[in-house]
């Protein structure tokens, strides 16, 4: 039932395509940290070549993917078809962050439409790529993304945000410090 690949072929680039919603894991070296896993929708996911992936990350309550990724890089990024051909699809890599003062933003900032409460691109080198049956995931019908969190975004502004940012987002859950948080320093 699993199929195994060293990227992403053509078939599973158009199966991404078709997906509003993705997750997210990651998890920190300590085993007594907390493991993250985090749903992520809009048009916000870029498979920018058969072996790296892109994902604009917005504003949120926490910032553990950041924090994960810079102590160890781990990340897997999972797709599930709720409608059609079942199809459950893993991408295994190494992840980093890249922050707007960057001098790398403008080009990976290229692929997406900037979102109110953009806080950074997660970008992924792929080395795994599995599939699995998804025979057991359910049938959903897709009623629309929610708008929420741009519309609180867009309430707050560029500076609201970024005191969220300061105030929220400088550390994980197990007190690892974030890029974004390094960045503020």
């Amino acid at each position: 039932m699993a199929k195994l690949f060293d990227h992403i072929t053509p078939e599973l680039q158009a199966f991404i395509a078709a997906q509003p919603l993705f997750f997210v894991a990651t998890a920190p070296l300590s085993g007594t940290g907390h493991i993250n896993l985090s749903p992520k929708g809009l048009d916000s996911f870029r498979v920018l070549s058969p072996q790296q992936v892109a994902y604009l990350d917005l504003t949120g309550s926490g910032n553990e993917t950041s924090a994960h990724l810079l102590e160890n890089g781990r990340i897997t990024v999972l797709f599930c078809a709720f409608q059609g051909k079942p199809l459950i699809l893993r991408l295994y890599g190494q992840g980093r962050v890249v922050l707007p003062e960057t001098a790398e933003w403008t080009e990976f900032a290229a692929h997406f439409q900037r979102l109110p409460g953009t806080r950074q691109i997660v970008v992924a080198t792929i080395d795994r790529v599995q599939t699995s049956c998804g025979m057991a995931v359910p049938l959903l019908d897709y009623a629309g993304q929610r708008s929420e969190l741009l519309d609180w975004a867009d309430r707050k502004g560029a500076a609201g945000v970024r005191t969220y940012q300061t105030e929220k987002n400088q550390q994980s859950l197990d007190g690892l410090p974030t890029p974004l948080g390094l960045s503020l320093e």
